[in-house]
């Protein structure tokens, strides 16, 4: 499977810091990445991180490159919620690119929440 994968940098969670927010977002969708045999696709050879931070630059690369991919990964619904809720078209656009959303969550254990 091929995946692309989006960390907000912009949130605290769980009232940790912005660089630990960034920390668990990335680890916990980086070892779901693992555990499912998932590839991370990097569409811009120029972009510093192997994840998006900018949903609109997402939207403007999948628009470029013209493929669907398999999933796209959040850590939650809280990392991706201002984009859907101030840009809703955009966001549908955006979720037409890829057969699954999906949202890791980190609980007591890994929980997985497939959103269509």
């Amino acid at each position: 499977m091929k995946g692309i994968y989006f960390v907000n940098n912009r949130i605290c969670i769980n009232e940790l810091s912005k660089e630990e927010s960034i920390a668990l977002q990335e680890q916990s969708i980086r070892n779901f990445m693992k555990e499912h045999n998932i590839q991370n696709t990097k569409l811009n050879p120029y972009q510093i991180n192997e994840y998006y931070t900018v949903p609109h630059a997402l939207l403007y690369d999948l628009k470029k490159h013209q493929h669907s991919f398999d999933c796209l990964i959040h850590y939650s619904l809280q990392a991706m919620e201002d984009f859907i809720y101030t840009y809703p078209a955009k966001w549908l656009i955006l979720k037409s690119f890829f057969k699954e959303v999906i949202i890791v969550e980190k609980q007591n254990d890994l929980t997985i929440q497939k959103v269509i």
